[in-house]
């Protein structure tokens, strides 16, 4: 299990490209691409269509742990569901970036945005934006709002977006995702459903000619690993294991 894999019940790590111009949807550009991929990853082999514009490569969910791929018009998705370790998870998206110039034709003049995602989930059986609000906090000018006449809590998503480069190119995006509904709260019936924290790191608009897809996901799996362990993992993470634990 990945380091970060003991914070949360499901950790997962994802990698998506985004392009300008809409990618190669032919039958031989994608099986190419797709088997390619394949080589790589021989564990990868279930492969599908999605309402006929979305393209799945899939490895069998076994113990909760597997990988995926997916071309859409668009965009490129990679994708590691409880890896062994962070970097098995990078090394695998870098093994698809490498291949996306020669067989999707995606060149770095072409991205809209690239990024990393990162969620973490958590089971719970009850409300969870009370658990949020409980272990994340409300900002303080709101926290008086838990006092009016019925006012149990039916959304807590608190979400931040910050720069991390001057051009403000590349951006880090932390949210939370409850699944808790009106009905819940309302019925006192809760399921065990799954409590959501992503991070994204981001690059926006066209690589320059000197750079790739590969090491400018390098740099941007480098800060998203530094601000999960100097920011996420103590101050979110560990409170709403906590809570949950507690409860």
């Amino acid at each position: 299990m990945s380091e970060y894999g003991a914070l949360s019940d499901d950790f997962y790590v994802n990698m998506n490209l985004t392009t300008e111009m809409d990618l190669p949807q032919g039958r031989e550009s994608i099986l190419h691409f797709f088997d390619q991929v394949r080589r790589r990853y021989p564990e990868i082999e279930n492969f599908y269509s999605r309402d006929k514009s979305e393209f799945v490569l899939e490895e069998e969910k076994r113990s909760g742990a597997y990988k995926w791929v997916s071309v859409e018009p668009k965009r490129i998705n990679s994708g590691s569901v409880n890896p062994t370790t962070f970097d098995d998870a990078v090394k695998q998206h870098v093994q698809v970036l490498e291949l996306v110039p020669f067989e999707l034709y995606a060149h770095p003049l072409d991205c809209e945005a690239l990024s990393m995602m990162v969620g973490f989930d958590y089971n719970y059986r009850g409300n969870h934006n009370e658990i949020l609000a409980e272990a994340i906090g409300i900002a303080p000018g709101l926290e008086r709002f838990q006092n009016v006449p019925y006012g149990k809590l039916l959304s807590v998503e608190p979400a931040i977006q910050f720069a991390l480069d001057e051009e403000c190119r590349t951006q880090c995006r932390v949210s939370f995702e409850s699944r808790t509904t009106a009905y819940h709260v309302r019925s006192g019936e809760f399921g065990e459903e799954q409590i959501s924290v992503y991070m994204t790191v981001r690059r926006y608009d066209s690589l320059g000619p000197n750079e790739s897809y590969v090491d400018e996901f390098k740099r941007l799996s480098g800060l998203c690993r530094d601000l999960i362990d100097e920011y996420l993992v103590s101050n979110v993470l560990q409170p709403l294991q906590q809570a949950i634990a507690i409860k």
